[in-house]
Parts: C-alpha cells; structure tokens; sequence
C-alpha cells in the first residue's frame, strides 16, 4: 500500500513538473501542430519561449511570464513550447538552450532573441517597445525585416577604438578589485550563443558608458572556459553571467535587461549614485559659460540677488537649495551656474530675466538656443517642479534672443563676505571761505 502510494505522489510530482502551463494560464500552449496556425500566420506580436520541463532556469521563469501574460493580455500575445515535447521546434528556430525567449514580430519567419531581463517587469517591458517598434515600421510602410524587435547591434565605435577591457586570472585583481571606479563584468563562453548575441549590445554600450561617465564605469569580459579560476571565485554557473563590482563592496548580479540601453542606463546609475553632486560655478567669464552650457544637454542658470540685498548668509540659503536641487537631479548630468544680478546683463536680457525679479532661475539647451523660465517660486518645491517638468519634456520655451550665447563679462569671484558699500571720498572744506559765498546763494 505504501508503494502505491509513493508511486501516485512521483507520478503527481512527475505530472506537476511537466505542466508547467495550463490552459488557466494567460501563457498560450503551442505544439508543433498548432504554431504555424496560431503564430505564423497571425497579425499578432508574439513572445514565445522555449523550455524544457526539467530546466531549473525555465521553472524559475515560469512564474514571471505567466504574470507578464497576463498584464499583456490582449495586447500582445506570450506563449510557451515545450521542446521535450515537440522535438522539431527547437532546431527549426535554432534554439541551442533553455529557456530561449523568441519575438515573431512583422516577419514571423525571422524572429528576434530576446535580450531583456527575466523578471515579469523586465518582460512587459521589452514587450511593449517591441510593440512600439513594430507600429513604427507599419507606419513608415515596412512590413518586414525581423519582428519589429530592435537588437540595436551597433558598431563599437566609429573608429573602431574596443572600449570593452579583457579581464584574465592575472590582471583581474589589478584592474577591478584595485580601482576606485565601477565595473560591469561579463562571464562568458565562447561556444554560448546567448553570449554571442550579447556581444555587440556590449561592445556599443561600451563606448556610450566610457563617453558619458569620463572612464568612471568600466565595461570588462572574462572567458570563463580560458580562466577557471575566476569563474570558481565568483560562483559562476551560468553564460552569460553579468556582475557588478565596486570598490569596498560585495559583488552583485546584474539583473536587468540585456539591450545596449539597458546596460548603459544601469551604468548610468551607478556611475550616479557613487558621483558626488555638481558643482555649482559662478558666472566669471565667457569660458565657464561655454563649457558647462556645451557640454551637457541642459544647463541651469541661477540669478541672484545682490549681495547688499542677501548678505552672505542669504547669498548662501538659495546656494544651499541649488545644490540639494543638484544632487537630486545629478543622474540627468546637467551643468549648473549663478551669477548676481546687474553682473551679466546680456544674458539676463536674452533669458527673459529681469520682470520676475530676483532669485531668477532659466534652464538652458545650448545646441537648440531655447531655455524655459522658473515661474514658481525660487524654493526647493518650486525648482524641484520646473525641472521635474523639463526632465519629462514639458512646459514651455522659448529661443534664446540673439540666438547664441549672449557676451560675457569677465568678474572677479564672490569672496564669500558681506557686501560693503561703496566708500565715498570726505569733502574737505577748510579752503573755503563761506564769508566770500553770496549769501542769497545760500
């Protein structure tokens, strides 16, 4: 009897590990006789992932995609092989490993890897933007091509400068473990195709990282079949295997997505959160102007009142509030400025500035010549308002008058004192003789 029964708990274990989806799930069931039917031939966007029941990674992702079908439901469509079952599906789709995820969009004969994270999150995703892609390329007319699905395999440079670093058993330490700077490292083998897709999305997010962040955040790779050793210290199980290691710090996987946008935006980040906040610089010459406002997409700039009116304790307060502003919003990378009002008067003019009074604050992009003008008040609320609308792209603009940047005094720098007054010269009268003065005059 205890047989028996030990027999109908494997067998119910045995059902329960094949079925990984059922017909209550949102994730369709496609066989070999119904996936030409139900894909192929459809209008719909597809992701289809191919798993085997006895894959560990296909049983963790299982949860995920049931959820991510069913937020997608109605919108795009996910489904699920199963290439014990259907043993011809994997080697016509070339899949090499499981679980592989495969996006049929407007050419459903040449679908697209997909290259995302596998969270539910990551997965709805990369649904959507291959959705977006797709309406895209029908609304310019182009029907076919790979699904819609943007595998952004850029070059790694335009002149071929590799700025992903090969790490080995020797230099490793040196290179990462030794350097005050933030490194992405990839694991990988050279026979895995997923690697192989990685490949140029890391090479292109390469370049853009190295650019954006001034060398800060380092992209690295390491053969794991050439150094064993490496791979054994950082429990590598898996290809491709993605860490993240900072100075001081435990290692942590990288978890999200697996596009060169992904890895640069994740990059961006980090380089972020360990960046100090910018620095606010005074207004003194034309030099400083040019190269905060040229070098970043935006620059913010600050008039403020005169010393005589604040003091150096006021001048400082509304400093105070540009930095906390500054470091809030340090992930946009943008330049920050101050002046005092009267100093900079051309710009002043070709700001707007000046009919609102002062503290004054504009935001300006110098490769468009447009800026936007702080209507609310010049506080930690009113500022954090006016750039949380510029950094969703609204509120309104207007050209920079004169259309380039306006001349540029040259100043001398705030000491950080109070202001004086201006010292008047003493009129000396011991000279004159006031009995010689007409006294209807007086």
């Amino acid at each position: 009897m205890a047989r028996i029964l030990l027999g109908a708990v494997i067998c119910s274990l045995f059902v329960a590990a094949r079925c990984m989806y059922s017909a209550s799930d949102d994730v369709i069931t496609l066989t070999s006789a119904n996936f030409q039917r139900e894909v192929v031939q459809s209008d719909s966007l597809w992701l289809v992932e191919f798993y085997a029941p006895w894959c560990g990674h296909c049983q963790r992702l299982t949860p995920d995609w049931k959820k991510a079908a069913t937020a997608l439901k109605g919108i795009v469509k996910l489904g699920a092989v199963d290439c014990d079952q259907h043993k011809d599906m994997a080697p016509q789709f070339g899949v090499r490993g499981f679980p592989t995820i495969k996006i049929f969009g407007a050419n459903k004969n040449r679908p697209e890897d997909y290259q995302g994270g596998r969270s539910s999150d990551a997965i709805v995703e990369g649904a959507l933007n291959a959705l977006r892609s797709l309406v895209k390329d029908r609304l310019g007319g182009r029907g076919g091509g790979g699904g819609g699905y943007d595998s952004g395999k850029q070059q790694r440079s335009a002149g071929g400068k590799k700025e992903v670093i090969e790490l080995t058993d020797d230099n490793f330490d040196r290179q990462v473990l030794s350097s005050d700077d933030v490194w992405l490292v990839e694991f990988f083998a050279p026979w895995c195709g997923h690697c192989k897709n990685l490949e140029p999305e890391w090479a292109a997010a390469a370049v853009e990282v190295a650019e954006q962040t001034k060398g800060k955040v380092k992209l690295g790779t390491v053969d794991a079949t050439v150094h064993q050793g490496l791979a054994s210290r950082y429990g590598i199980r898996g290809f491709p295997t993605i860490k993240i290691f900072q100075k001081g710090e435990e290692p942590v996987d990288y978890e999200g997505g697996r596009t060169k946008a992904d890895i640069v935006a994740r990059a961006l980040d980090l380089f972020s959160e360990n960046a100090p906040p910018p620095e606010i610089r005074e207004i003194l010459n034309e030099d400083i102007v040019k190269k905060t406002c040229e070098e970043h997409q935006l620059c913010i700039v600050a008039v403020l009142p005169h010393i005589l009116d604040t003091g150096a304790s006021g001048r400082n307060s509304y400093l105070e509030v540009m930095l906390k502003m500054a470091d809030k919003y340090k992930k946009k990378m943008w330049g920050w400025l101050w002046t005092e009002a009267g100093a900079q008067l051309d710009m002043e003019t070709s700001l707007g500035i000046g009919g609102f009074g002062y503290p004054a604050m504009a935001a300006v992009n110098a490769r468009k010549m447009k800026f936007a003008l702080l209507k609310g008040s010049f506080s930690e609320q009113g500022i954090n308002e006016f750039l949380r609308e510029l950094s969703f792209g609204r509120g309104s603009t207007s050209p920079v008058g004169g259309g380039a940047i306006p001349k540029i005094n040259t100043v001398e720098p705030w000491d950080g004192k109070d202001g004086e007054l201006p010292v008047e010269d003493d009129i000396d009268l011991s000279d004159v003789d006031l009995d010689d003065i007409d006294k209807d005059e007086l």
